[in-house]
């Protein structure tokens, strides 16, 4: 008889958790600056152990205080996805409760994996939508007083607090996470005065298109042109180096974020990905 348990991944287990993404098809990744294997040695990061088979995995890590994306799911053709999950959260979720609880959230490309948090008692929060800018000629002025400048590993710390301030706590960002986007970025700006950065961008890109990934500005400077400053020199660099498409995602119901793109002729797609999260208590 085959014994079957679910524990923590080790580290060790790199090999044979890589074989099961390659091969399996019935999977949800999260859109992250880290691959899902990089997450391994993480305490939520979970597997399903047949014999000397893995047939399963969750990872939901917790990068920020109290909020935990469900940055792998993956199962073998011969589990359903209901019964994988079933099997996996059974043991997150006691785990999370044990480590003092969070908000265990996912953006849902996929129908099937829409209905297995639906039955799991996840709900739908917003959703993700994405817009997209074509070359076009900008006229827009620089705001007064308002700098742009090339983001440098010595601006994180400051860079982290102002993504802190501007967005819900779903939302924020890791100071290691905002580091590893910048080494892997295109371009990489922040807006300052003569107090200091007040905002920032950083974009990606791959042949003549660019995705931008991360704008911010602090709350106190919010309506002030700083956002359009950024903008506007964004799409300068991007024209200057052959890219002539860029596009984003932001939340639906992020009104500031819709206008600001949509009056810089940013256009809906039609693409969107809703967002569910459960919030797991904690134990007491």
């Amino acid at each position: 008889m085959i014994t079957t348990y679910t524990r923590t991944a080790q580290i060790s287990d790199y090999r044979r958790l890589s074989n099961l993404i390659f091969f399996e098809t019935r999977s949800h990744r999260h859109l992250d600056w880290r691959s899902p294997l990089e997450w391994l040695g993480d305490r939520f990061f979970w597997t399903v152990e047949e014999g000397s088979q893995l047939t399963a995995a969750l990872a939901c890590p917790e990068e920020t205080k109290g909020t935990a994306w469900v940055r792998l799911f993956v199962h073998t053709g011969y589990w359903s996805a209901e019964n994988a999950w079933a099997v996996l959260w059974s043991a997150a979720h006691r785990d999370i409760a044990l480590t003092g609880g969070a908000t265990v959230a996912a953006i849902v490309q996929h129908s099937w994996f829409q209905r297995v948090l639906e039955m799991h008692a996840f709900e739908s929060r917003q959703s993700i939508v994405m817009l997209e800018w074509s070359y076009q000629p900008w006229a827009g002025g620089e705001a007064a007083g308002i700098r742009i400048r090339r983001m440098t590993p010595a601006d994180l710390p400051v860079v982290t607090e102002v993504d802190g301030a501007a967005f819900d706590p779903l939302w924020h960002n890791a100071q290691e996470t905002l580091r590893r986007a910048l080494e892997q970025s295109l371009f990489a700006t922040v807006a300052e005065t003569d107090q200091g950065i007040i905002g920032y961008q950083i974009t990606t890109g791959m042949g003549t298109r660019a995705h931008l990934a991360r704008l911010a500005v602090h709350p106190s400077m919010q309506g002030r042109g700083v956002g359009r400053a950024l903008l506007a020199n964004l799409f300068e660099r991007l024209v200057e180096n052959g890219f002539l498409k860029l596009t984003v995602n932001t939340q639906s119901d992020n009104r500031t974020s819709l206008t600001l793109y949509q009056r810089m002729g940013f256009r809906r797609t039609g693409e969107a990905y809703p967002v569910y999260t459960f919030q797991v208590q904690a134990s007491t």
